[in-house]
């Protein structure tokens, strides 16, 4: 019989400590701790908790004398997110991260809620909203009655302050900012932390085969998944436009040309990865592009231009790397900052073996040639 923590975290490793606080207030406690984030966000949890000797983690354990043996919290209970290649993701952005993010809470909530005598604490404060929202679908789906789902709350001015991590048991003097951005100080007593209970409806009872009584798996969920439909991008040099979510941008012919040859190449790729995310199997470096200058030179001609004009038709490395700065500054004007970071011609490599590519979906890329 174990009473587990499940929670979110992003970047400020602190909601942890404070849930845990706020637990432990409840008279409720905690045998392990299992915690859903980034490549980054580990790295933090690892350095700012479980460091040893000196981790706010550890800190908190001894301050408020808890057998650290008591409780299951190391870097192995730490879940990173990671692509179907299983590479760590740095962040969550994307609808496909997204879309890994609720998998992954889905996974944990299903994994962790199979011993009936154990109960599962959900917490769904820190990290990113939709990490908050992805774990609360996951409790929903397979939280039991005796489970819980909380909130934590934290005072303003003490809420992702650098150095709170929990209110030690002797008050500490912080410097804090007010309501007005003027800087005061007042001693960690103040800071209440309250435990928030979440109610929830469990569709639990609903998951559950007919046959054999058991709980439906994630993978089968996933079967009737709704997902909005991505947008593709179009390359019509017939028109010399980019049609991304039907805005339109007419590139000039150099630049489209290059463009469209990376788009080109993303699509005659043969590897059978149901996605292109971190794959940079298309990606060519500039002795490569080179050696296919008669395919770049043809789509050139294709929106107008002739053999004679030299920059692109008998493309330098350094004019490359020109082209290619363009090319992104081009789609982030006319789509966005973030669109860009998804349609932009992507870099593998340092220099001087750099290889240029596009690192979206080859699926959801329409060449118009």
């Amino acid at each position: 019989m174990a009473n587990i923590f499940l929670g979110i975290a992003g970047l400020s490793p602190q909601v942890i400590t404070e849930t845990l606080f706020a637990l432990h207030q409840e008279g409720k406690e905690v045998d392990e701790i299992h915690i859903i984030t980034t490549l980054p966000g580990r790295d933090a949890i690892l350095t700012r908790l479980l460091a040893p000797g000196d981790g706010q983690y550890m800190r908190y354990l001894r301050d408020y004398g808890i057998d650290p043996e008591s409780i299951l919290f190391t870097a192995d209970t730490i879940h990173v997110l990671q692509d179907a290649g299983g590479r760590p993701l740095d962040d969550i952005t994307s609808e496909e991260e997204n879309e890994i993010l609720l998998k992954t809470c889905l996974t944990l909530a299903h994994r962790l809620t199979r011993k009936p005598a154990d109960t599962v604490f959900f917490s769904i404060a820190g990290g990113r909203k939709t990490m908050s929202a992805c774990l609360m679908t996951a409790a929903q789906m397979y939280a039991r009655d005796h489970d819980r789902v909380y909130h934590v709350l934290v005072p303003a001015e003490f809420e992702n302050h650098r150095d709170f991590y929990y209110p030690p048991v002797k008050p500490v003097m912080l410097e804090l900012l007010d309501g007005r951005g003027q800087t005061i100080l007042k001693d960690s007593s103040h800071a209440k932390v309250t435990l928030v209970p979440i109610p929830f409806l469990s569709l639990r009872h609903a998951l559950r085969d007919r046959k054999t009584g058991a709980v439906r798996p994630p993978a089968l969920l996933f079967r009737h998944l709704i997902r909005g439909e991505k947008p593709p991008l179009i390359i019509d040099l017939s028109d010399g436009k980019i049609i991304y979510k039907k805005t339109a941008l007419g590139m000039m012919p150099s630049r489209l040309a290059l463009y469209t040859f990376l788009a080109f190449q993303k699509q005659e790729c043969r590897l059978l990865s149901a996605s292109c995310r971190g794959c940079t199997a298309c990606y060519l470096d500039y002795r490569q592009i080179s050696d296919r200058q008669e395919t770049i030179t043809d789509f050139y001609m294709r929106l107008g231009g002739t053999k004679t004009d030299k920059g692109i038709c008998a493309l330098a490395k350094e004019d490359l790397r020109t082209y290619v700065s363009k090319i992104n500054k081009d789609l982030q004007k006319a789509f966005g900052m973030q669109a860009a970071q998804l349609l932009g011609v992507a870099t593998s490599g340092k220099k001087p073996d750099t290889s240029y590519g596009l690192a979206m979906d080859r699926e959801r890329i329409k060449l118009l040639i």
